[in-house]
């Protein structure tokens, strides 16, 4: 029966590996000289899609020449098809005059389309991966070759400000999901030619199309091969948004901490190109990746170089400490109050001991049920639509909250420990997920260890990090290794005129950023400055 069963299994998958051979050499077959013959191979490719508009035409002195343009409603511009293409074929009076004689596709392609992006397609996969991509195809009777037009015109969004990086000061214009838009957005900012872009195709279904973007001279060369070299690797059916790609080419898949940085702001990715990163722009999606990443970048925002340097720098600590706060709190709470009573001042001991006092559960398992409510609350309030999902947290917090705590239930001190920890979460939003799990190892660790859980969870951490590398740059860079120099734009915002060089575990191809001796300064009773 096993037997029987595996001859059935295996006939199926020659029947269905036949099938695919059979269709990947129809579409890869070439054009034939035969326009009815042609329009009857792309009808079967395409079934019965009712969006497939073939239109048929006569052309050309006296209507000698049979043509079909063949696109996609709602993918092309049906104005322009018709006002650029279908019209001066059909209406030039120059051609049924007969001063142009019309015998080669060069003779068609350039006397007669008044389109700027034409190119030509020989085979039959070709033709239907331009019509799939929103160009228009036009095939020519006696002709091997047909002509795609550059016609897209989808609806798409506008630039608008992006939801997810809010500044008070710097642009307000974010990405698209166009992937022509965002590289466009990119050339605003960096107007050099050596900003290169390199496109390319993912996805055996959806040849998604995605982009790299790097500015040559100042990238460097063995970064580019390595994102290539990933990107060219990846196998897949779908490629939906940008998700897909960073989980195929992060350097560590096991890892809770993200390898491969993403953006919605035009500057920002624009200024990590500035210091040697490359960028990975995906079509559909407003999210633009950029490699290599370093744990630093968790902690700066576009704000921080559009603002004075002491002001962006006690914020920059503050996120720091924030981090600290929210992976840790409720960890150290339950370590003093299951393990160290000791080290808690006797007022602040006899008034969480009053506060806790009736309640039935040890202080790990209550720090643990409000963390979860904590997180049930915040997915609900980001899934329900805005209007209801801000009402639905504002009051199951303050229901759960409130009746907790006259229940009996929690104590009031651990109401506010965890309240600390949800809002000191959202100061460095890029490192949410992370924050959420290493929040349970640490509780798990100090309610087993007390404090030399916490402890040993530390150096296991800063163990991992130190171990990771994006795209061959330390992760921890310029921490560990120590980059002295490299220290002006980690804890501290220097003043721009001080930041001379790119960081050399990213920008070492070409280090110098700006002349030195830029520091402003007033000037001499002559008129001119004093340096």
């Amino acid at each position: 029966m096993i037997h029987f069963l595996k001859k059935i299994i295996q006939s199926r998958k020659m029947s269905k590996q036949v099938i695919d051979q059979g269709a990947a050499s129809s579409s890869q077959a070439l054009l034939s000289r035969q326009l009815a013959h042609n329009v009857e191979r792309l009808m079967q490719v395409f079934g019965a899609s009712n969006d497939i508009v073939l239109r048929e035409f006569s052309f050309g002195h006296e209507g000698k020449m049979q043509g079909a343009v063949l696109y996609v409603e709602g993918l092309a511009n049906k104005l322009l098809i018709n006002e650029s293409l279908i019209k001066p074929l059909m209406y030039d009076i120059h051609i049924f005059e007969g001063r142009l004689e019309v015998t080669t596709l060069e003779a068609v392609k350039s006397c007669m389309i008044s389109l700027g992006g034409v190119e030509e397609a020989t085979t039959l996969e070709s033709v239907v991966d331009a019509c799939l991509s929103g160009d228009a195809v036009l095939i020519i009777q006696g002709f091997e070759k047909a002509l795609v037009l550059n016609t897209k015109g989808w609806e798409d969004r506008g630039v608008e400000e992006p939801k997810t990086e809010s500044v008070v000061r710097g642009p307000r214009e974010g990405f698209t999901e166009n992937l022509r838009i965002n590289t466009s957005l990119l050339r605003r900012k960096i107007k050099n030619p050596n900003l290169t872009l390199e496109p390319l195709k993912i996805g055996k279904k959806t040849k998604t199309d995605v982009c790299m973007m790097y500015l040559k001279g100042v990238v460097n060369p063995r970064l580019v091969e390595e994102i290539r070299r990933r990107l060219n690797r990846i196998d897949t059916d779908a490629i939906m948004e940008s998700g897909y790609i960073e989980q195929f080419i992060e350097d560590a898949p096991h890892s809770i901490f993200p390898t491969v940085a993403n953006s919605e702001k035009p500057d920002v990715v624009a200024a990590k190109i500035l210091e040697g990163r490359a960028a990975i722009i995906v079509d559909g999606t407003p999210f633009v990746l950029t490699v290599p990443m370093l744990f630093i970048e968790n902690f700066q925002s576009a704000e921080d170089y559009y603002s004075r340097p002491y002001f962006a720098s006690l914020i920059r600590m503050l996120r720091f400490g924030c981090y600290g706060i929210t992976i840790l709190a409720p960890a150290i709470y339950v370590a003093l109050t299951t393990f160290h009573q000791e080290l808690i001042p006797t007022p602040l001991l006899f008034t969480l001991a009053s506060s806790r006092e009736g309640v039935p559960f040890p202080a790990m398992l209550e720090a643990l049920v409000m963390l979860v409510a904590f997180e049930i609350l915040r997915e609900a309030g980001i899934r329900l639509p805005r209007p209801v999902g801000s009402a639905i947290s504002i009051v199951g917090a303050l229901i759960i909250g409130e009746s907790a705590v006259a229940a009996g239930l929690i104590g009031a001190p651990m109401v506010i420990v965890v309240a600390l920890t949800a809002v000191s979460s959202f100061v460095v939003p890029a490192q949410t997920d992370s924050e959420s799990i290493l929040r349970y190892i640490f509780l798990f660790l100090a309610g087993v260890m007390g404090g030399f859980g916490v402890a040993v969870g530390m150096l296991g951490l800063f163990i991992h990090l130190a171990g990771l590398r994006s795209f061959g740059a330390p992760y921890l860079s310029p921490l560990a290794p120590l980059s002295v120099h490299d220290q002006k734009d980690v804890f501290i915002r220097a003043p721009l005129w001080a930041m001379l060089t790119r960081p050399r575990a990213i920008g070492w191809r070409d280090p110098e950023r700006e002349h030195f001796r830029l520091e402003p300064s007033p000037p001499d009773k002559g008129g001119k400055s004093s340096k």
